[in-house]
């Protein structure tokens, strides 16, 4: 069974580039291949075109990442 998540807490790529400080979406997956802890998106579809993570996941890997 596939876990359960508030779909108000989905985020995509912009808005994790907005909470992590950086400039362009695109650099989201730059820090998912350099940070193995960051978390990784809990919805993929469209052979990883669409990516959506866990808006408070995110937020608290950067607050401990002190971004």
């Amino acid at each position: 069974m596939a876990p359960r998540v508030n779909t108000e807490d989905l985020i995509d790529a912009h808005e994790v580039a907005e909470i992590l400080g950086l400039s362009h979406s695109n650099s989201v997956s730059l820090y998912q291949r350099r940070y193995a802890d960051m978390p990784r998106p809990v919805v993929e579809r469209g052979g990883g075109k669409t990516k959506l993570w866990l808006g408070p996941e995110i937020e608290r890997w950067a607050q401990d990442r002190g971004a």
